[in-house]
C-alpha cells in the first residue's frame, strides 16, 4: 500500500505593504554586494586586499573554513555565504509584507488647521509642549503605537503634548519655500495655541523650530532640537556634497509633481547607509513575528514607508543649500531675510543628540549644543528613530524631556 500523500503546503498569507521603498533599489543593493563579493573572492583567498576591514571579513570566512577540506574552499564558502544572506533577506522582506499588525490609534482632536496642516492636542493639564516633525516624515512617529507614543505619555506625565502635523502637500504647499513654512505656517500655527509654548522639533523640524524661536522669542518659553542636524558637513562633506550633486538628476522629477517623490526620498536615505536595510530585514527574518520586537520593527518600517513628497522650492533648498554649501553652520541660511544664528538665542534649551544616530551624525547634531548659551545636552544610547520611539525610548528621551520641561 502506497504511503499516504503529504498534506499541500499552507499559502503564504496575504501582502499587508508594498515595501521597504523602493523594492527594487534594496535588491539591487543586494545583488550588487554579493557579486562584488564573489568577484573579490578569489582574490582575498590569495591574501588581497590589505585594508583592516577586508583582512577581518576573510579571516572570518577563512575560520569558518578552519577544519573543513570541502572542494571550493574560500570562494565556495563566500558564494554560500552569499546565498544565505540574500536568501535571510527575501524571508525577511517576505516576513515583513505580511505581517498582520497594523497602526490603530485615533487622531486627538485637532484645534487649528490650515490647508493640508493640522495642530493635534493630546490633552494634558501640564505646559504646552508643541513638537515640529520632519516635513518627509509622517508625524505620527510621535504616537506610533499603543504603548509606544511619546506624546500620549507625555500627555500622562505632567505635560500638555501638541503635534503639528503638516500632512500631504497640497497645490498650495507645493510652492511653498522654508520661509513660508516657517514665517508662515508654522509661527501660525503657535500663535494658534493661545499662550506661548516650549517648542520641540524632531529631526528637519528642529531646524524649523530653531527658526521660528529666533523669530518669535515672545511665543516661545523654551527650545527642545531633538536630533537636529546642523553642520551638515561634520561627519562626511564629500558625503553630503555628492548628495547635493543629485539635485540636477531630481530635477525633472520635480518639474513634473512640482514636488520630490516619497521613492526619490528614499533613494537619497539610502545613500547615507547603502546596505543598512538589507541588514535589518535580514535580522527580522530571525524574530518571532508574536514578539513585542518583531511589532515595533513593523510599525517602525511602515512609518519609514510612508512618507510625504517635499515640496521643489524646499528640496532645493535643502539639498544645494544644506548639503551642499552647509548653510546653517555657516550662518548663511536664512528665513524670510534674516539669518538663522543660535547663538543669538536667549531661551532654556535642551540639545539631545543620540549616540547611535546614523541618519544625523552626532558631529554634526552637537554643535548647537554649543552655540545656544547654557544649552542643555542630552546624549542618548539609542539611535536617531529608537530614542523617539524604541524599546528602550522612555528612558532615552521621553522621561529626560519631561523632567527638564518641568523643571524651566
Amino acid at each position: 500500500m502506497a504511503a499516504p500523500l503529504p498534506p499541500p503546503p499552507q499559502a503564504p498569507g496575504p501582502l499587508h505593504r508594498r515595501g521597504p521603498r523602493p523594492l527594487l533599489l534594496h535588491l539591487t543593493l543586494a545583488m550588487l554586494r554579493s557579486s562584488a563579493s564573489l568577484a573579490a573572492s578569489p582574490n582575498w583567498n590569495a591574501g588581497w586586499p590589505t585594508s583592516n576591514a577586508a583582512a577581518a571579513e576573510a579571516a572570518a570566512v577563512a575560520a569558518a573554513l578552519s577544519g573543513h577540506a570541502e572542494a571550493g574552499g574560500f570562494p565556495q564558502a563566500v558564494l554560500e555565504e552569499a546565498l544565505r544572506q540574500d536568501s535571510a533577506l527575501i524571508a525577511g522582506i517576505a516576513a515583513y509584507r505580511r505581517h498582520p499588525f497594523h497602526r490603530d490609534l485615533p487622531d486627538p482632536p485637532a484645534i487649528w488647521a490650515e490647508g493640508e496642516t493640522r495642530l493635534l492636542d493630546f490633552g494634558g493639564d501640564g505646559p504646552p509642549v508643541l513638537f515640529v516633525p520632519s516635513l518627509i516624515n509622517r508625524a505620527y512617529v510621535l504616537d506610533l503605537a499603543q504603548g509606544r507614543s511619546m506624546l500620549r505619555w507625555l500627555a500622562g506625565a505632567g505635560l500638555r503634548p501638541l503635534l503639528l502635523d503638516w500632512g500631504w502637500p497640497g497645490e498650495a504647499e507645493r510652492r511653498f519655500s522654508l520661509t513660508d513654512y516657517i514665517a508662515g505656517r508654522l509661527e501660525r500655527a503657535i500663535g494658534a495655541v493661545g499662550t506661548p509654548v516650549v517648542l520641540a522639533g524632531y529631526c528637519m523640524g528642529g531646524l524649523l523650530a530653531l527658526a521660528a524661536a529666533q523669530r518669535r522669542p515672545d511665543r516661545v518659553t523654551a527650545l527642545a532640537l531633538l536630533a537636529t542636524p546642523w553642520d551638515f558637513h561634520a561627519a562626511d562633506p564629500e558625503r553630503a556634497q555628492a548628495v547635493a550633486r543629485m539635485l540636477p538628476l531630481l530635477e525633472p522629477a520635480m518639474a513634473f509633481a512640482r514636488a520630490l517623490p516619497v521613492d526619490a526620498l528614499q533613494i537619497l536615505f539610502a545613500l547615507l547607509d547603502p546596505y543598512g536595510i538589507g541588514d535589518k530585514y535580514r535580522g527580522f527574518a530571525r524574530l518571532d513575528p508574536d514578539s513585542d520586537r518583531a511589532r515595533l520593527f513593523v510599525a517602525l518600517e511602515d512609518w519609514l514607508n510612508d512618507g510625504t513628497p517635499l515640496a521643489a522650492p524646499v528640496a532645493r533648498e535643502c539639498l544645494e543649500g544644506w548639503y551642499g554649501q552647509n548653510t546653517p553652520a555657516r550662518l548663511q541660511w536664512r528665513v524670510a531675510g534674516l539669518p538663522v544664528d543660535p547663538s543669538e538665542l536667549r531661551l532654556p534649551s535642551f540639545v539631545a543628540v543620540p549616540a547611535r544616530d546614523r541618519i544625523v551624525p552626532p558631529e554634526s547634531a552637537r554643535p548647537l549644543a554649543t552655540a545656544i548659551a547654557g544649552a542643555t545636552l542630552h546624549t542618548p544610547g539609542a539611535g536617531h528613530i529608537g530614542m523617539a520611539a524604541g524599546s528602550t525610548a522612555e528612558a532615552a528621551l521621553w522621561r529626560p524631556l519631561r523632567d527638564w520641561v518641568l523643571a524651566r
